[in-house]
């Protein structure tokens, strides 16, 4: 797999959200699928796993870790603090002291005595993001953390905490169907120096072979409070599949593979983590390295599916007031 920057890690472009194993899309795999996966992951070229504290409350890090401690010196192996869940809730936390515990707490789980790259996964909006960050940057100091990330924050949030220290990645939701990171993110990140990994790359499975029906969501799955897979929106998003799936077989690729080979190609410092519980999906998502789109395709993708054409906001209101990115004007 090629290979690209955070930090001073050297990772495949195509990385692994783990999230998925634990956490978000209704009842999770089995504990030996997801054993099963992490390692195959590794065996196709991935080197870069990114869990939380808030998947499953803890049992991501615990599978997660575990799991990948053999080849440990051989991946970069990424958590985040900041949101967690508590006495059965999530809750965004930044406060100094919350965040050490937290980062006692990954360590614990993830059997490991540092981590590589550690994101405020939430800026918690009633703290400054210099407290955060300060605390951050003295895990690092300790040695027990070796890069600092931001998820979900805007340019100017970026800059300030960049000031405190240097941050090496920012991860946020990006896709064809999610572009608030071209506001401004992507050129920050570009001129401070920070990778940018964009997770949900396949817009939480739209952008794939899958024929996707809301109505079979499993009760949990957070997709279900998402305006996109509601009606009537998501008819309206649907119908733009077909053209879709014209294009990547034009391209040579499944579906799944030209929304990462998209992201891919935007700048050389994106990384993509997508995430998933099939074997099946895993190996076609590592092949999206290997895709070369062509301007011609790249240029009616980006006409096809943007912000324009795709029907409802990507969060409802509660979810969307606790980020920070910048929003296109209504």
């Amino acid at each position: 797999m090629k290979t690209r920057r955070i930090g001073d890690f050297n990772v495949g472009e195509v990385g692994l959200g783990c999230m998925n194993l634990s956490h978000a899309y209704g009842v999770p795999p089995s504990p030996e699928l997801g054993k099963k996966l992490l390692l195959e992951a590794f065996d196709l070229g991935i080197t870069h796993f990114d869990s939380a504290a808030l998947y499953g409350f803890g049992r991501n890090e615990e599978l997660v870790g575990p799991t990948l401690k053999p080849i440990r010196d051989q991946i970069m192996l990424a958590s985040k603090c900041g949101m967690q869940g508590v006495d059965g809730m999530r809750v965004i936390d930044g406060r100094p002291e919350t965040m050490r515990k937290t980062l006692e707490d990954s360590l614990r789980r993830l059997q490991t005595e540092v981590i590589d790259l550690y994101y405020l996964h939430r800026w918690d909006k009633k703290v400054p993001i210099e407290d955060s960050i300060g605390e951050l940057s003295r895990m690092v100091e300790e040695g027990k953390v070796c890069a600092i990330g931001l998820s979900e924050v805007s340019a100017n949030t970026l800059r300030k905490a960049h000031a405190v220290h240097p941050i090496a990645a920012v991860q946020t939701e990006y896709s064809l169907w999610t572009r608030n990171a071209e506001i401004e993110v992507l050129d920050a990140c570009e001129e401070l120096g920070a990778a940018f990994v964009a997770f949900s790359p396949l817009a939480r499975g739209f952008l794939t072979d899958t024929d996707l029906d809301p109505a079979n969501f499993a009760e949990k799955d957070i997709r279900r409070n998402m305006p996109r897979f509601q009606e009537p929106h998501f008819s309206n998003n649907a119908e733009l599949l077909t053209e879709y799936r014209a294009l990547a077989k034009e391209a040579g690729c499944t579906g799944a593979q030209l929304a990462l080979g998209w992201l891919l190609a935007k700048r050389p410092y994106i990384h993509v983590i997508p995430g998933t519980t099939s074997l099946a999906h895993l190996r076609d998502d590592v092949a999206a390295s290997e895709v070369e789109l062509s301007q011609d395709i790249i240029e009616r993708l980006e006409k096809l599916i943007n912000r324009e054409t795709i029907s409802g906001p990507r969060y409802p209101a509660p979810t969307q007031a606790e980020i920070d990115t910048e929003e296109f004007a209504a």
